[in-house]
């Protein structure tokens, strides 16, 4: 069978095809071996040119769709184990803010038919993904519950797009995280669940917990796999992520943004221009 990246007598490249069951591919992770997982679609599609920086709705989606099939297609040919279908940000309060709410089922089910397309041609998992909400506020009974209805609608339409486990990602605070663990166990429909946690602080959420005490929690509250994205680059990412191996007893995921982050720079939103103070990220 040809190898990701090989080429065949034709001299075409080629993509490997895993003919094993899904969920065979994901007892890897119990059998400790590693799942990889390309994202940062977001980031990626804004430099392309396909959607706006600041509120970062993936729109493309739905006026591009070819390209969101083409760069998963790109992630799979790279070594990608998993086609996470782009629906960050396609949630309802960031549709609101560009009047699209009403085009939410339609999006969210457009990009799960393109993830699910893709892993079935290549014989890869398909992830559904859901994320932090922009909205949620500790202690505010009328955001959790807006920040629930949010978790709900995408973890539903997950399932109801064929995705074989559910990422819940990029949560600052413990508080919001253990809310899409809560929603992807009630509405998942049992799928496998991963959450991974924002580190702004070394090893602190933003609403004070240890993080590695936070995915602690997390992994006893249900998660299968939980763990660090965004916000690090691989250097920076790595004392928090020690932090919660020393944590958490089962498999867990890191996922660091490509940024040239440093000592004095941790994160890509403290990057500033070389030879200035001007912040290099457009937030």
């Amino acid at each position: 069978m040809p190898t990701k990246g090989s080429r065949n007598s034709k001299g075409d490249t080629s993509v490997a095809i895993d003919t094993r069951p899904p969920m065979i591919r994901l007892e890897r992770l119990r059998d400790g071996e590693s799942v990889v997982v390309a994202e940062g679609y977001i980031f990626e599609f804004e430099r392309r040119g396909y959607l706006t920086a600041g509120s970062f709705v993936p729109e493309v989606i739905l006026e591009h769709p070819e390209r969101v099939k083409s760069l998963h297609e790109e992630f799979v040919h790279a070594g990608s184990d998993v086609v996470l279908a782009f629906t960050y940000y396609a949630h309802r309060e960031k549709l609101r803010l560009i009047g699209r709410e009403n085009d939410l089922e339609r999006i969210n089910m457009e990009a799960l038919r393109i993830a699910r397309q893709v892993a079935d041609d290549t014989g890869t998992l398909m992830a559904g993904n859901i994320c932090n909400s922009r909205i949620y506020r500790k202690g505010d009974e009328a955001y959790i519950a807006a920040v629930k209805a949010i978790f709900k609608e995408q973890v539903e339409l997950a399932v109801k797009g064929g995705a074989d486990f559910i990422v819940g990602e990029t949560f600052g605070e413990y508080g919001e995280a253990a809310l899409a663990l809560e929603a992807i166990k009630k509405y998942g429909n049992g799928l496998p669940v991963v959450i991974t946690m924002l580190s702004p602080n070394p090893m602190d959420t933003w609403d004070g917990i240890n993080i590695g005490e936070a995915c602690r929690m997390l992994e006893e509250g249900g998660a299968d796999v939980v763990g660090l994205n965004c916000g690090r680059g691989p250097v920076t990412i790595i004392e928090s992520l020690k932090c919660v191996r020393k944590a958490c007893k089962g498999p867990i995921a890191c996922l660091p943004v490509p940024y040239r982050t440093s000592v004095a720079e941790p994160t890509f939103f403290t990057i500033t221009c070389p030879g200035s103070e001007t912040k290099a990220f457009p937030l």
